[in-house]
């Protein structure tokens, strides 16, 4: 058995390399993720997508895209691939004519409903790891790294 702060016998001085701990547990939430998910048939991306429409209504794909931190083409296939299931719709913004936004179907709205909760049992899952302290630094160590 380890002990924290030494070496682990199975994986060695890998034991204090960060980002291996931090890839080993993208791993087990993506791995956790995709079980949670598995009926709907979404991926971490679309659901986010999903999620961002219904916050914001009148949103456009660049606006998804950047604060997904998702570049152009991925974007526009994943949106692509939302609005060839039923879920998504292109439209003109009602704001600014020129811009084109995104609206949920009646459909897309139930495959969105359906993946908040399993989000809320998958969040339920990682959390039960931390007390909410835990996870508010976390969360603040996270965000150290990715922006």
């Amino acid at each position: 058995m380890s002990v924290p702060g030494e070496p682990d016998d199975d994986i060695g001085e890998l034991n204090s390399i960060l980002g291996f701990h931090i890839r080993l547990a993208h791993g087990a939430v993506y791995r956790h993720f995709t079980e949670s998910f598995s009926d709907l048939g979404l991926t971490q991306k679309q659901v986010s997508v999903l999620w961002l429409i219904v916050d914001d209504p009148d949103i456009s794909q660049a606006e998804i895209g950047r604060r997904l931190q998702i570049d152009r083409a991925t974007i526009m296939a994943i949106i692509n691939r939302l609005q060839k299931r039923g879920y998504v719709e292109r439209g003109k913004s009602t704001s600014d004519k020129r811009r084109q936004t995104l609206h949920l179907t009646p459909a897309g709205h139930e495959a969105r409903i359906g993946a908040q909760q399993c989000i809320l049992g998958h969040e339920q899952w990682l959390k039960a790891r931390f007390s909410e302290a835990e996870i508010a630094t976390l969360i603040g160590m996270l965000r150290r790294i990715h922006e």
